[in-house]
């Protein structure tokens, strides 16, 4: 099926709206809506009868997470409530030595800057670092690294200028070096491909309410085998034991799989409806996905390259975006422009000093090419 038709069978937003704002909350797909409405009414008519095909539904939906990202197996993905449990997770599962440092961008969402600022309380230094001091966002990374440094974090793509990280040499560093690799991948997963072995992440999370075009309420969180224990855990319920469905077991351990990040019952709910989502993109494809919304992203670069009112903030070097463009004008407040458009219908962010435009593979050409006349047009006045 081609992409249009995906678009046209998936997608009913009111024709009011040009939603560009996936890098925040994403409109859900007709399949999505309908896995809910279906499991409401299971729920109204028969209760729990079907509970181990739920059951069966979150395990395929954890096989299609390993294979969103190109996890070694299923086993290495944990259901978490979001981004920020994820990565509270491991912050707090390192066993930390006063002195020890976290190498962060200054461009970080709050998620992966407060958890890790929070370790002070150990002695634990956080070195944030300007992606534009050195010739590369990487290199200037990998500068502030020392012999201190336990765990290297970043976003793949950064929330606010859409910069798009070169996670494999990151990952290369990292493991020569012996420092943990942990990636923020909210913006990317869904938006383009994500290979967490071809870029050695040691742990990767991310929400699925964005670009994956899911429910807020669940994450994925991948965690690399050969460190899932040595993690400490700091939640435990009936469901992150190794037997947990035997109620009457008296001894217990820690499940082997990353399960054992996942204390409590599961949001079946969601499970549902992240697992329609997740379908629609890998029906798709991701490849497709990728070089489609790559191409949403050119477009919107060189409709802002025609105006006299408009300037771009985000890198358009080849390789360096991904979704996010972000823009200001020269005559009129971001937040202004922003409200305005708002108020129009045209469903965006007000991040980084500037308004951030973020479509996905479905949204057309004619949409941008509106939205961009929107902001054009207002600038002008």
């Amino acid at each position: 099926m081609h992409i249009d038709e995906h678009a046209s069978r998936e997608f009913g937003l009111q024709q009011d709206i040009i939603y560009l704002n996936h890098a925040a909350v994403a409109p859900w797909p007709q399949r999505t809506k309908q896995a809910v409405q279906d499991f409401a009414e299971e729920n109204a008519t028969i209760g729990s009868k079907n509970y181990l095909q739920w059951m069966e539904h979150e395990t395929e939906l954890r096989s299609m997470l390993a294979g969103l990202i190109n996890a070694p197996s299923k086993d290495d993905i944990a259901l978490l409530k979001n981004t920020s449990e994820a990565l509270s997770v491991v912050a707090y599962g390192l066993s930390w030595q006063a002195g020890d440092n976290v190498v962060i961008s200054d461009e970080e969402f709050p998620s992966n800057r407060i958890v890790w600022e929070s370790l002070a309380r150990y002695g634990v230094e956080v070195k944030k670092v300007d992606l534009y001091s050195a010739a590369t966002p990487e290199l200037a990374l990998i500068n502030a690294c020392d012999n201190r440094t336990r765990l290297l974090a970043i976003s793949s793509v950064q929330y606010a200028s859409g910069l798009r990280m070169d996670l494999d040499t990151l990952g290369r560093h990292c493991r020569a070096n012996q420092i943990l690799f942990c990636v923020d991948a909210i913006q990317s997963i869904g938006a383009v491909q994500f290979d967490v072995q071809a870029c050695q992440a040691d742990f990767v999370m991310a929400d699925g309410h964005k670009w994956m075009l899911g429910p807020e309420g669940l994450a994925l969180f991948y965690c690399r085998a050969e460190l899932r224990e040595q993690l400490q855990l700091h939640q435990y319920g009936w469901h992150m034991v190794e037997h947990a469905h035997d109620f009457s077991r008296s001894d217990w351990q820690p499940a082997s799989t990353a399960r054992r990040f996942e204390c409590g019952s599961p949001n079946m709910l969601c499970s549902h409806a992240l697992r329609a989502s997740i379908s629609l993109l890998l029906e798709v494809g991701m490849d497709k996905i990728e070089q489609t919304l790559l191409s949403r992203t050119e477009a919107i670069f060189e409709l802002i390259q025609q105006s006299q009112n408009l300037r771009i903030m985000t890198s358009t070097q080849n390789g360096r975006y991904a979704g996010i463009v972000t823009f200001t004008h020269n005559n009129i407040e971001s937040i202004t422009l922003y409200q305005h458009l708002m108020r129009l219908g045209v469903m965006c962010a007000s991040r980084g000093g500037g308004v951030r435009y973020s479509p996905h593979f479905y949204t057309s050409l004619n949409s941008l090419e509106t939205a961009i006349k929107l902001a054009d047009k207002y600038a002008a006045v």
